[in-house]
């Protein structure tokens, strides 16, 4: 039986560099009043239709098994449930949207659903979940809206594309550490964390079963080991400035410390950890 983290609040599971990383977001003058402008009624509206016109609801009579993943994650976050679709699309991802206080949806692509068990999915769920819990809010919303706008609205995208500072890149790769102990604290078990992880790197239906998590792990030492050097340094933060997301390795093996601390153990012993009335309903959408 797993533990349900009733009363859980943000702060209690975030992520040292996402806390520092978002004070210093917003200090950036302006930049919430910028972003809500760009994110009127109308892109709200524009992909909420997209999205219900291309996709399948999930829920009691359609797909059960993906509603109960749904409404077990967000038991055991403490977080109200929301919706939840599944879209058609050969690109393994998920995200989740939740503009001017509506009720967010979440969108899982079907081709993620081939390469993952059961208790991923339900781990991912649980990362998307983790952004609502921490109301990442506007800033990635904007990062999301650059992923589908570029395909959807050409001119709209590429605007937004070329206002992303490095300081909000920065952060975002920060807010995915958060989520991905958010994930954690839903699957109880790293290595389905990690596994996840692993599988979105470099799995496929037809592999995805065959890949060997502590294989995929040695390879952190590796990098690291090539991180060591003034060379090496360089190259690395050349290689992550422009992404949205840490590097895969890294997220891997970040779950895997954490999952052998003493902050971890007390979340998952403690029946009462805090109650955040303010976490239930607003959030941002994001990748995952």
């Amino acid at each position: 039986m797993k533990t349900q983290l009733i009363g859980l609040k943000a702060d209690d599971f975030r992520h040292p560099l996402d806390l520092q990383a978002t004070t210093n977001l917003k200090q950036l003058p302006g930049l919430d009043i910028a972003m809500r402008g760009i994110l009127g009624s109308v892109a709200e509206d524009f992909f909420y239709m997209n999205n219900i016109a291309s996709s399948i609801l999930i829920g009691e009579k359609q797909l059960p098994h993906l509603h109960q993943l749904l409404l077990n994650a967000s038991s055991i976050l403490d977080i109200e449930a929301p919706q939840l679709y599944l879209k058609q699309n050969p690109v393994p991802n998920a995200y989740t949207l939740a503009i001017r206080g509506k009720k967010p949806f979440m969108v899982i692509h079907t081709s993620l659903l081939e390469i993952l068990t059961d208790e991923e999915v339900e781990a991912v769920i649980a990362h998307e979940l983790g952004h609502l819990k921490c109301e990442h809010g506007v800033y990635l919303t904007l990062a999301n809206l650059i992923v589908l706008a570029t395909g959807l609205l050409p001119t709209w995208g590429s605007i937004l594309a070329q206002s992303m500072q490095s300081q909000l890149l920065q952060w975002l790769r920060c807010a995915e550490f958060t989520c991905d102990r958010a994930a954690l604290l839903v699957a109880q078990d790293p290595k389905i964390v990690m596994s996840v992880l692993m599988k979105l790197t470099g799995g496929s239906p037809s592999l995805a079963s065959k890949l060997n998590l502590d294989a995929f792990m040695e390879q952190v030492k590796d990098y690291q080991q090539m991180s060591n050097t003034d060379i090496g340094e360089m190259l690395q933060d050349m290689q992550t400035a422009q992404l949205t997301h840490p590097l895969p390795i890294l997220r891997a093996k970040a779950i895997q410390n954490w999952s052998s601390t003493p902050e971890y153990y007390n979340l998952l012993e403690e029946q009462k950890v805090g109650y955040n009335s303010e976490g239930h309903t607003k959030g941002g959408w994001r990748n995952w």
